[in-house]
């Protein structure tokens, strides 16, 4: 599984998610994320219809497709649970 993350640094839930997703990463080393910064990366965010509401977290199954997306900021729990749900696709 990986995980496309999209913010800004103006963004506050951006801001509030970076720690949580540092926390995730220690704690699932086998995750694959990636950062795009929403200023600086326009090729890659209009590629996957990323707009002004931030922070967008992409959940891709092993060949790189799409299985949903979340915005906003969401919990850490949650979120270890839909990765946990969703590793096996």
């Amino acid at each position: 599984m990986k995980i496309l993350k999209f913010g800004a640094v103006w963004c506050s839930g951006c801001l509030v998610m970076k720690p949580r997703f540092i926390e995730i990463e220690k704690q699932i080393p086998w995750l694959e994320t990636v950062y795009y910064d929403y200023d600086q990366d326009k090729e890659i965010c209009n590629k996957w219809q990323i707009n002004k509401i931030l922070p967008v977290f992409i959940f891709l199954d092993r060949d790189n497709n799409e299985l949903f997306r979340l915005s906003g900021e969401q919990s850490k729990k949650k979120l270890i649970s839909l990765i946990e749900k969703n590793k096996d696709k």
